[in-house]
């Protein structure tokens, strides 16, 4: 494949995502982008919206103040007033809601039968962030520098994968997509929430939040009812699950959801949401993670033996 082979390829996946992606305008220092994640329903970056969070808005002097809310901007120049359906400033994302029907939502605007790219792709892999803040469609691009686990941000959020590229970010860029060079969006840019490094906030998150927004609006935090502490596992049990550390229920609430699914006194939780549980910041992590009223399949150690449950998980807010 020649150099201008694989130009014509990049164009061509950013006009497939440009399909799916708006202007969002509000903020006093310029535009941002947003993707339309579903019909009328438009995410992008917490941070890029005017106002406080929460959804009585900013307090100023003690009194609720007023909500401006933002403007979103079609390719076309239509401008459409948007609701604010809900934010959270943990994971630096917010959900809009526009009267629009003519909206192509980001999956609709892929040729290849996966909805929204389940697999980020490797370190090294060509990607391209896009943006609108300035009312057309801009793009540059990078490669993915960095992919890890799960993480909490700074404000107690739960991204459930790091994204880093190296990606130049441009003024406007954030909420805007990260994507493929199949035109598959990988996730969305955010400046908001690690400073000097270009993050990408991927779609298992991104979906995770915009339900819970859109039900609720807000995030509802997963909750268990236990009192828990360190406790060191068997060299044995240490051995084959290849910690050293899990975590010790000491106490468990009448009534609560660790109750109802079965939990005991003395349990040792050893996974979680299919991730180790060495401290009591693992738990968190993961009940920040998962969707309140599912069930979360859970591995304890009890009576010297490994028990697999699906524990329910309540809510929190």
């Amino acid at each position: 494949m020649d150099l201008t082979q694989i130009s014509n390829g990049m164009a061509d996946a950013v006009e497939k995502a440009a399909a799916g992606m708006v202007q969002v305008a509000g903020r006093r220092r310029g535009g941002a982008t947003g993707i339309v994640w579903a019909d009328g329903l438009i995410v992008t970056a917490d941070h890029v919206i005017p106002g406080r969070h929460g959804k009585h808005g900013h307090k100023k002097h003690g009194k609720p103040g007023k909500v401006r809310n933002p403007t979103v901007i079609l390719a076309d120049g239509t401008k459409l007033e948007a609701e604010v359906v809900g934010r959270d400033p943990s994971t630096d994302l917010a959900v809009l809601k526009v009267q629009d029907e003519t909206l192509t939502p980001a999956t609709a605007a892929l040729l290849t039968p996966i909805t929204r790219s389940k697999e980020t792709g490797r370190v090294g892999n060509i990607v391209l962030a896009l943006g609108m803040g300035h009312g057309v469609t801009e793009s540059t691009f990078g490669v993915l520098s960095g992919i890890g686990d799960s993480w909490r941000t700074s404000a107690g959020g739960v991204i459930d994968q790091y994204i880093q590229t190296d990606v130049l970010m441009y003024p406007g860029f954030s909420g805007g997509p990260l994507i493929n060079t199949a035109g598959e969006v990988i996730g969305l840019n955010s400046s908001g929430l690690m400073r000097g490094a270009s993050i990408a906030i991927p779609n298992k998150t991104i979906e995770r939040v915009v339900n819970q927004l859109t039900e609720f609006g807000e995030i509802k935090r997963g909750y268990l009812g236990v009192r828990n502490q360190p406790a060191r596992l068997s060299e044995k049990m240490a051995t084959e699950l290849g910690q050293e550390t899990g975590l010790l229920i000491a106490g468990v609430k009448t009534g609560s959801p660790a109750e109802d699914s079965g939990l005991l006194v003395g349990d040792v939780i050893v996974t979680f949401n299919g991730r180790a549980i060495r401290h009591p910041d693992d738990l968190l992590n993961e009940l920040s993670a998962v969707i309140p009223g599912e069930k979360t399949p859970t591995t304890v150690v009890r009576g010297g033996k490994l028990k697999k449950m699906n524990v329910k998980v309540g809510t929190q807010s």
